[in-house]
């Protein structure tokens, strides 16, 4: 004897393939949003303020050194950290200009208007 199975119409189909990627590419455009084009700005700001760097520009390095910018190459930059106190440091390790002062202000360091 032998086996019939009956067909029914058509079989339901799932949702087309662009739905089913649709969240998929949801998710690359908030990456794209939240992480690649910020960290792409920051990154543009960083080189543009190490080409605009000069003699006698107060910076920061990433180590957390505070200098004098005395000579400039093309790579590599002499700060001067005190007098007659000269190190040699990447240009890229430059991380930021320095405030007046050597002070960075901070979010924390506004006082009230009540002080007594």
């Amino acid at each position: 004897m032998s086996l019939a199975f009956a067909q029914s119409g058509a079989a339901p189909e799932g949702p087309g393939p662009l739905v089913q990627f649709f969240p998929l590419i949801l998710i690359f455009i908030v990456f794209y949003f939240l992480l690649i084009r910020p960290q792409q700005q920051k990154s543009k700001a960083h080189r543009t303020m190490l080409g605009e760097l000069k003699r006698n520009d107060e910076v920061v390095t990433v180590g957390g050194l505070y200098g004098r910018i005395m000579e400039i190459g093309e790579k590599v930059v002499t700060l001067e950290l005190a007098q007659n106190v000269r190190i040699r440091v990447e240009r890229s390790k430059i991380e930021a200009l320095a405030e007046e002062g050597g002070n960075r202000k901070t979010s924390g360091d506004k006082k009230s208007g009540k002080d007594k």
